[in-house]
């Protein structure tokens, strides 16, 4: 692991960071002390993952864990926001962990080089607060779905394709990720092979994951429960859709 948190003893004994001022104006010192000491784990650093994490760290979210086998590739470039034409062939995990220390060095994070499993999953999802989902593939979103629902934890879900994108938040005794996908889906990948991923989609994406995780994590605002948040850029669309 790398980082210390020593911002939030500064905190805690009435000191203001100056890297945090500007998260204090919207969230306050209390809600700037629940990031930091917050626990959240990404699971996927591609295209959302990515920008997902760059977020969590600039706004000080005090501990991330990162779980991610796969490595980059040259058609990573377009679109994910860690990879560059010096990291090619590196780890997703451990160069986010890289860059979450240029960033905030105040950040504890946890790299995991390797995929979720049904058999290592509750053990890489342990002792945190929020789980987000950074997948690319449905079969793995149901079973992260699955085991933060057996679990109690928070779970942020996004998923992006072309132009389009969704989020929703599920808390503890909600109903999966059924009422999007079905059960039986089967295929690794969703529609985004299809349609493609543009730079812009899992940005967007992404930031509104994480402001749910900010949500989660401070108490402030309300998250999208049994809602889902669905955009189309193409054509300047956004609407949130009740989940039965």
């Amino acid at each position: 692991m790398i980082g210390s948190n020593s911002s939030l003893d500064k905190l805690e004994k009435g000191e203001t960071p100056e890297r945090y001022q500007r998260n204090i104006g919207t969230i306050g010192v209390a809600g700037q002390q629940k990031l930091l000491r917050g626990k959240v784990v990404i699971v996927g650093a591609g295209g959302l993952g990515g920008n997902i994490i760059e977020l969590l760290a600039r706004q000080g979210v005090g501990f991330i864990r990162v779980i991610d086998g796969d490595s980059f590739a040259v058609h990573n470039l377009n679109r994910q926001l860690l990879a560059t034409e010096q990291n090619i062939g590196v780890n997703k995990a451990s160069a986010a962990v890289e860059r979450v220390a240029a960033i905030n060095s105040d950040i504890i994070t946890e790299a995991i080089p390797q995929m979720l499993t049904k058999e290592n999953a509750k053990e890489l999802l342990a002792d945190v607060d929020v789980v987000v989902d950074a997948l690319d593939n449905i079969r793995d979103r149901l079973l992260l779905s699955q085991i933060t629902r057996e679990l109690g934890l928070p779970f942020v879900h996004g998923a992006i394709a072309g132009f389009t994108g969704q989020v929703t938040t599920l808390l503890p005794g909600d109903v999966g990720l059924e009422r999007i996908y079905k059960k039986d889906s089967s295929g690794e990948k969703g529609i985004e092979t299809q349609l493609g991923n543009p730079a812009t989609t899992p940005a967007l994406a992404a930031a509104i994951q994480c402001q749910e995780v900010v949500k989660l994590l401070t108490g402030i605002g309300e998250v999208l429960q049994n809602r889902l948040l669905y955009f189309d850029t193409e054509f300047n669309l956004f609407e949130v859709l009740t989940l039965k």
